[in-house]
């Protein structure tokens, strides 16, 4: 018998098993005892497990929808509105711990918590009874997969579209071995893009969605970076767009442009990308921009210095965007005292060398958005040497999941 005390930052629920090791378990929840587990690693300091019994559930408990709940969605079994208080005090924990104290910030949310994702990759199960395919997941733990009839996260049109090409595979009485995963993707108008990965095969081009942002078209791949969740996506900029008051913008980590372009293309706009599809992409949603150092050549044609690690860069011309193709640590040149910047990085959070610029320079607005709000609180810790924290909201981009999305705009003291 374990008792669950909490739940811990990354979404398990912890307990301490007799001899005080800790054990991380997803399928359970706090007050909850959980009586029988199924251990998916041990080591010599912690224990994760899955919950199979459970004694006196929580009051916060609830079934799930999908069967396969544990492999995407492992938050289904918790009331949402529980959720949303569970990530709101998540954040604030998290925060102290990087010794900043705050209030547990408001959690936004559009209410649609299932069929919100615009993208879904599957795996493909081998049926050896009836010698078929089916999708699947794998299971959480393991490298097994579970076969899969319904799935509840993925907008309709993905799970119709990947059924009926499941169904022509059959039909051609292709084997599951032949394919590692099957990834599809849907824009706001139901349209899905996508196919399959096939093993020991370079991974196909496919089809370029459009999706309007603020009435803005924006280009991207299926199997490249864009938001799963668009209608929350679009109240962030909102959010974000209600604090851009400086006349230079400087969007870093900009991906295909969705942050930037949207919530300041009335003002010089610059836009950093390292990625080589993501750039590409990002100079199509750019329309009319300048590009610097891209990777298409031809495309190419400069406005301004090549980005150093000191000094100050030309903006660019109003409604004419600066594209910039370079890692934003190395794009530390365009960062300027009297504009604000927009950080957007992946989990890892920001690199040490444009922190340092950031307080060397101390640009008069930071807006900080983070998939990963430990990496974001530690570098907001540093960041407040020279800022202070003027709004922090949460933004659940992930519903039924233990993901937060966290906002934090930061003011030059």
């Amino acid at each position: 018998m374990v008792k669950v005390d909490k739940i811990i930052p990354g979404g398990q629920a912890l307990g301490t098993l007799d001899d005080g090791k800790k054990i991380f378990f997803w399928n359970a929840l706090p007050g909850e005892i959980v009586s029988e587990y199924r251990i998916t690693k041990n080591k010599s300091h912690y224990i994760e497990a899955i919950a199979t019994k459970i004694e006196n559930p929580s009051p916060f408990r609830v079934a799930p929808k999908d069967d396969c709940f544990l492999s995407t969605s492992p938050w289904q079994i918790i009331n949402y509105d529980y959720e949303l208080k569970l990530k709101s005090e998540l954040v604030a924990e998290i925060f102290r711990e990087h010794q900043i104290d705050i209030t547990p910030p408001p959690v936004i949310t559009d209410g649609n918590d299932y069929y919100y994702r615009n993208k879904m990759e599957y795996a493909l199960y081998w049926d050896n009874n009836t010698n078929k395919i089916s999708l699947a997941f794998h299971a959480r733990g393991s490298h097994h997969k579970t076969p899969i009839t319904k799935s509840s996260l993925e907008r309709p049109e993905i799970f119709q579209k990947a059924e009926q090409i499941v169904t022509d595979l059959n039909n051609r009485h292709e084997e599951a071995r032949k394919y590692q995963s099957l990834l599809l993707r849907c824009n706001q108008k139901g349209e899905v893009s996508g196919g399959l990965y096939e093993n020991h095969h370079p991974h196909p081009v496919f089809k370029n969605l459009t999706d309007a942002i603020f009435g803005r078209e924006y280009s991207y791949s299926p199997n490249g970076f864009f938001q799963i969740n668009l209608p929350v996506y679009e109240t962030a900029l909102t959010e974000i767009k209600r604090h851009i008051t400086t006349d230079k913008v400087l969007d870093l980590y900009s991906g295909v442009g969705t942050i930037g372009l949207s919530v300041a293309s009335d003002r010089h706009l610059t836009l950093v990308e390292s990625d080589n599809h993501a750039y590409r992409e990002l100079c199509k949603n750019c329309q009319e921009g300048v590009f610097e150092g891209g990777p298409e050549p031809g495309k190419a044609r400069s406005s301004a210095t090549t980005p150093v690690a000191t000094g100050v860069v030309d903006a660019p011309r109003k409604n004419s965007p600066l594209a910039v193709f370079a890692k934003s640590e190395e794009a530390l040149g365009y960062i300027e005292s009297e504009l604000t910047v927009i950080l957007d990085p992946p989990r890892a959070g920001c690199d040490a060398k444009l922190i340092d610029r950031l307080l060397s320079v101390c640009p008069v607005r930071i807006i900080y958005l983070s998939c990963n709000p430990a990496t974001q609180a530690r570098d907001v810790k540093l960041l407040l040497q020279k800022y202070q924290i003027d709004t922090i909201k949460t933004f659940n981009f992930f519903p039924h999941t233990p993901h937060i999305e966290n906002l934090v705009i930061l003011n030059r003291k």
